[in-house]
């Protein structure tokens, strides 16, 4: 994967890929976790002399022009992230008004999702290099993933840097006791998951609504995986399963979590924060990641107390579950 210290961007323009799906809910748009991971690729990107820098990415998962997911929204968090004024770029024959620009929902053009080889020339008129900052969206082989790095020079973002270290030490080398907590729903998703982190974790706990699908498929897994019960009311996690998964992370020496353990949607908060509280109180080096997770953990005031915030929901799982991702691939 190439590396942004190995880009010549001094007097180039820049196609900067970011995760920009976040929470538009008031209050929750200038936390987001994922605008703030861009600003050291930035700062980075102007501090070696880029010329101008176009920042894009994509809101939601629109079928066309749709003014509610239009990046213009979180125009106004982004300035002050950045601590410098951003101007709107709706197309790529916008004219650039300021050294960084942020480019309109890139899933406005279906060109983006169906990897249109067109499009993604679209995109690269407008820039001279490409910087991939947007783990969230590896996963997907969508023009402005995988077709800009055909055919610009190219890098990954610092982010995106970090998030491959993170995850590849979690699956090649954790400090043991290793301890991964699975929750969540998308039992198909989750399954590949837990059945390669057994060959690395010392525990896998699972909670979520994921205990009732594997009863329900009769699916069986190593002994090392801890399937939790749910209460009367399968909400949430019961108390016995609780206290299990506390002595599990009470030992820990790393812990990688993806997915909560109780539908927090409908109040069901208890087995998610209790985990969360232990986690924090084990002092393991923590990494956690996938987007209800990360939301509920940052409005509950923990998101900070872990050791690392991936950026990733699908493209973690993915990661985690041993696959490639297409857009890293693409980077050499």
């Amino acid at each position: 994967m190439n590396k942004l210290e190995g880009l010549d961007v001094s007097g180039k323009r820049v196609f900067l890929r970011a995760d920009l799906d976040v929470p538009l809910e008031v209050g929750d748009v200038d936390a987001a976790t994922r605008l703030k991971n861009v600003k050291p690729t930035v700062d980075w990107l102007l501090g070696h002399g880029a010329k101008n820098i176009v920042i894009a990415g994509h809101m939601g998962r629109p079928s066309g022009p749709d003014e509610k997911l239009s990046t213009r929204k979180i125009l106004e968090p982004l300035k002050k992230i950045l601590g410098r004024n951003v101007d709107f770029m709706e197309n790529v024959d916008a004219v650039e008004t300021e050294q960084v620009m942020l480019f309109e929902n890139l899933r406005f053009w279906v060109g983006e999702t169906e990897n249109d080889f067109e499009f993604a020339k679209s995109l690269a008129k407008i820039a001279d290099c490409y910087v991939n900052d947007a783990f969230g969206n590896c996963h997907r082989p969508h023009a402005s993933m995988v077709g800009l790095p055909e055919l610009l020079p190219h890098a990954a973002g610092l982010h995106l840097e970090r998030e491959v270290e993170e995850l590849s030490r979690i699956l090649e080398k954790p400090e043991r006791p290793f301890v991964a907590i699975v929750g969540g729903a998308k039992i198909e998703t989750k399954v590949p998951v837990i059945s390669n982190l057994a060959g690395v974790a010392d525990w896998i706990l699972v909670g979520g609504e994921l205990p009732l699908e594997i009863v329900k498929q009769n699916l069986t897994f190593d002994q090392k995986v801890i399937v939790g019960t749910l209460t009367g009311d399968t909400k949430d996690i019961d108390d016995a399963t609780i206290s299990k998964f506390e002595d599990a992370i009470r030992g820990a020496k790393t812990i990688v979590w993806n997915g909560p353990v109780g539908l927090f949607e409908e109040g069901f908060t208890k087995g998610t924060l209790e985990i969360a509280k232990s986690i924090v109180e084990g002092g393991a080096y923590s990494v956690v990641g996938g987007g209800d997770s990360t939301q509920f953990l940052g409005q509950q005031g923990f998101l900070s107390k872990f050791s690392f915030v991936s950026a990733g929901g699908g493209a973690m799982l993915e990661f985690l579950s041993g696959k490639k991702l297409p857009a890293i691939e693409a980077l050499g």
